[in-house]
């Protein structure tokens, strides 16, 4: 008897448990549509009699600042007050996006967005790109890519979507080849097919690269944390081609893209009030948005040229301009920039 009465108990109790995870549960999954309805809620508010306070999520490096000086004051006027919660890594400014504990986030390129989405299930959309400081390679010892030696020590970004970068970088300047067949937004270290230098690949988190520098011959740095870093793009050894895949995208829950804020936010970013804005401010040699046609042209133009000119600085004055022409010519698509991104 004594032991039917212990699996009654037992029972009971099991019950009781299963019910209370079951409630815990349920007010979990409430509390959570409670959070991101709120936040959409919040996105439709302005209405010119108040301002609207939004969270945007970003990670150490320029597009904080960007927020802060160029996107900010312009949003003031259109009824947000923009603020800035950095995170130290590029995975939880995604997850904070998606639970509504933030409203936006502008840390990542566009490649990033689509791998991370796809891998962890959010459902999360960019409403257009800004300009970007583009991925370069930096080094304490070396000078140039062909001063690098045999046997060298690289290291580059451990997740996936900026390790393809980091390969595709390396590819570019001739350190090594990649499998013709091989999406060079999903590279890994498997689809080298030459290695000439016999380059050691390292691979560390993006947040570290800069500071691996002092342990490694060169490494392969994403623009804010190069910029964290105080690493002077003009230093770079090179800076990548680019991409659409590799500009920086604002982006918010798929379900606020047709709130106001969005609709705001999507027609600022490629306004003419916003470009006069970078181009007045201290990001404006980033390489700018495709969609800004011929301001981003002629922006990449005038890029290749100063660098140009500055590699042919220690020649006589006719033979400089006859180096800062080929250097043009042949650097036509190289990068003004991300985790984050």
């Amino acid at each position: 008897m004594a032991l039917t009465f212990s699996k009654i108990r037992a029972s009971k109790a099991a019950r009781t448990l299963a019910a209370v995870l079951a409630t815990a549960t349920l007010l979990g999954s409430v509390a959570a549509c409670g959070s991101k309805a709120n936040a959409s809620d919040k996105l439709q508010k302005a209405d010119g009699s108040s301002t609207t306070q939004i969270t945007v999520g970003v990670c150490p490096g320029p597009y904080g600042d960007m927020v802060k000086e160029v996107l900010a004051p312009l949003l003031k006027d259109e009824g947000y007050e923009l603020t800035t919660q950095e995170f130290t890594d590029y995975v939880q400014p995604n997850k904070a996006l998606a639970s509504g504990s933030i409203d936006a986030n502008l840390f990542q390129h566009g490649n990033y967005l689509k791998k991370f989405t796809s891998d962890n299930n959010l459902d999360l959309t960019s409403l257009g790109q800004t300009p970007t400081l583009g991925l370069g390679i930096y080094s304490n010892t070396y000078k140039s890519i062909s001063d690098i030696p045999d046997g060298a020590t690289v290291s580059v970004s451990s997740d996936a979507s900026n390790l393809a970068r980091s390969l595709d970088v390396l590819r570019q300047v001739g350190l090594v080849e990649l499998d013709g067949d091989t999406d060079a937004t999903k590279a890994t270290v498997d689809d080298i097919t030459s290695n000439p230098k016999n380059l050691q690949i390292k691979t560390v988190d993006a947040a570290q690269l800069a500071r691996s520098l002092d342990s490694v011959d060169f490494s392969l740095i994403p623009g804010n944390y190069a910029w964290d870093a105080n690493l002077d793009p003009n230093s770079a050894l090179a800076l990548e081609d680019q991409t659409d895949g590799v500009m920086e995208v604002f982006v918010v829950r798929s379900s606020d893209v047709d709130t106001d804020f969005a609709k705001k936010v999507k027609d600022l970013l490629v306004s003419q009030k916003f470009k006069d804005a970078i181009a007045n401010s201290r990001f404006s040699s980033f390489g700018k948005p495709a969609a800004w046609g011929d301001d981003a042209s002629s922006d990449a133009s005038s890029s290749s040229s100063d660098a140009a000119s500055s590699d042919a600085s220690s020649s006589s004055s006719s033979s400089a301009s006859a180096s800062a022409t080929e250097s043009a010519s042949a650097s036509e698509d190289k990068e003004s920039s991300s985790s984050s991104k």
